[in-house]
């Protein structure tokens, strides 16, 4: 399945769909079954009631696509031009959780930059973004030019946990994956410097775009061979793969979840790719109006303009 939150101009109240093709099903609005609780018409209602409910949302698409094909909807579905995306889950109810230094090729381009040696941890690195930082797939990112002069950029592949739990086995991780996603983390580098430390100048106001898509872990079978990248202005600045990851997804989930909780709904992003712009020769930062396209093979794009304010 490929979850979506959307609205549209006759409704503005964000609500859950499914794309098909070229054409959104309103989940909320699906027909349900005799007896059985109203679908629910949010991502994280549904994450968090379990895979019969995704059954459910299952049966109800594929009668809605049957009954699309016959010219009788009725209202349950619109043409994706129609919609406007919003991030998968809009406000998450805990941080997003990061990994910070997951791929070589990214830690040997920020000692290069920085004047140090390259050195890999033993276990991840992980820090975290607030829900007020997530936005959607198409927003604008607001910089606040009197914060961060250094706003940068880093494409990311997503991971949304279904099956919530705590010191979950590596060989089980993957079993509580609900789906993947496209994150871009975009970074405040003046400040993740001044004070020493990932959160604060990762955690700014609209600095999470998240999207467009969730596509269910189904759909989706390898998620360590999945191509990523990032343009500025059509200009490729990173070209990736999970493959490349040092501590793939089953082992993040196995150390991050070490005597933490992990719930339904929780998202993770796993790191980025070399190509960043602090660690260009020379240093390179968005400039106001600047549109990054973000990808994830598979998944989609994020397109988000900067705006620069004061």
């Amino acid at each position: 399945m490929r979850y979506l939150t959307f609205s549209t101009a006759g409704n503005p109240t964000p609500r859950l769909g499914v794309l098909h093709g070229s054409h959104v099903t309103d989940v909320g609005a699906l027909p349900s079954t005799a007896g059985a609780p109203p679908l629910p018409r949010n991502l994280l209602d549904l994450i968090r009631e379990g895979p019969a409910a995704w059954r459910v949302v299952s049966d109800g698409l594929d009668r809605a696509v049957s009954a699309r094909s016959t010219g009788s909807d009725d209202g349950h579905t619109c043409p994706l031009s129609d919609a406007r995306l919003h991030a998968p889950i809009p406000r998450p109810t805990k941080n997003v959780f990061c990994v910070g230094r997951n791929y070589l090729s990214h830690i040997e381009e920020g000692a290069r930059a920085r004047g140090k040696t390259t050195k890999v941890s033993d276990v991840p690195v992980f820090f975290t973004k607030p829900p007020t930082s997530v936005i959607g797939p198409y927003d604008d990112i607001p910089w606040d030019r009197t914060v961060t002069q250094e706003v940068d950029w880093e494409v990311e592949l997503g991971v949304v946990i279904g099956v919530g739990g705590r010191n979950i086995p590596r060989s089980q991780a993957l079993e509580h994956v609900f789906g993947y996603t496209v994150i871009n983390d975009v970074s405040a580098r003046d400040l993740q410097t001044a004070h020493g430390q990932f959160f604060k100048g990762k955690s700014l106001d609209g600095f999470c775009p998240m999207g467009p898509l969730v596509v269910t872990a189904d759909q989706f079978p390898d998620p360590q061979a999945s191509p990523l990248t990032l343009k500025i202005n059509g200009v490729v600045k990173q070209s990736g793969n999970t493959r490349d990851m040092i501590f793939p997804i089953d082992q993040l989930i196995e150390s991050l979840s070490h005597g933490l909780t992990l719930e339904a709904g929780d998202i993770l992003s796993t790191g980025t790719p070399d190509g960043v712009g602090f660690a260009r020769t020379p240093p390179e930062f968005l400039k106001d109006g600047d549109i990054m396209d973000t990808e994830v093979q598979g998944i989609g794009t994020l397109r988000n303009r900067v705006v620069a304010h004061s």
